[in-house]
């Protein structure tokens, strides 16, 4: 579990290191600039964070499923090396679709405007801005979001509604609430993720939309890294109890 976590901040580190310096720039400037190379290559940064932790948070929830539903094989299937193995492959895949979508679209044409309304380089506002045919890219993100998004998505949801079920048999309430414990940190984290990034990227993209697109965008680029640790934190008896003992050192 704490393995799965690094990994999560790791990525949530590299969004944030990513994204906020120049959203700050933008914000107390009223506005920046940025070049077509540092626009493309802040996508493509953006991009490998945003399906890793698809891919990580997808992997957490198999792991909190064997924890809960197969608690005498979770030292056998949960090992070392099947662990680095699933992380490094959520690194690679992550890595590949960023890079098949960057290239993607440097390759497009773009005309008109420049000023991009929006707070970071996001591959809608770009698609808004290019006069190339972009039939083929769009296509591209609907095969891409199968192994990105979809793959992990059903995983998640396959992996919780077993959780429930077997939580649900368990004959002693403080069972459940033991149980449901274990992954209500995880659950809390998927549900802002997902719901955020889904009602960006799924809803029509209308002019009277593009406000609330960008406070959803800062609520999955900003907001949730941040509140991630938190949650874990504040949900984990390890780090609440070495951090009452920094505490009292600090005191004594």
């Amino acid at each position: 579990m704490y393995f799965f976590i690094s990994q999560l901040s790791i990525s949530d580190i590299l969004l944030i290191t990513d994204i906020v310096p120049n959203l700050l720039h933008i914000l107390l400037n009223n506005g920046g600039t940025i070049s077509f190379i540092g626009c493309m290559t802040q996508f493509y940064f953006f991009d490998i964070t945003e399906a890793t932790e698809c891919l990580l948070l997808a992997v957490m929830s198999y792991d909190r499923y064997v924890a809960i539903c197969n608690p005498l094989r979770y030292s056998s299937v949960m090992t070392n090396r099947f662990c680095a193995k699933s992380v490094i492959m959520c690194w690679l895949l992550g890595n590949v679709i960023s890079f098949i979508l960057t290239t993607t679209l440097s390759r497009l044409n773009f005309c008109g405007s420049n000023i991009i309304d929006h707070l970071f380089c996001d591959i809608v506002p770009l698609l808004d801005h290019s006069c190339s045919d972009t039939l083929f890219i769009n296509l591209e993100i609907y095969v891409l979001g199968v192994p990105s998004v979809m793959v992990p998505t059903s995983i998640i949801v396959m992996s919780y509604t077993y959780i429930v079920i077997s939580v649900l048999r368990i004959p002693s309430s403080t069972g459940r609430q033991k149980a449901f414990s274990t992954c209500s940190s995880h659950l809390i984290v998927v549900s802002i993720f997902f719901w955020t990034m889904f009602s960006v990227y799924d809803l029509p993209n209308k002019e009277q939309s593009r406000v609330g697109n960008k406070l959803l965008s800062l609520l999955y680029t900003v907001f949730t890294p941040l509140i991630n640790p938190i949650i874990y934190s504040l949900r984990n008896k390890d780090i609440k109890k070495a951090v009452h003992q920094a505490f009292s050192e600090h005191i004594m």
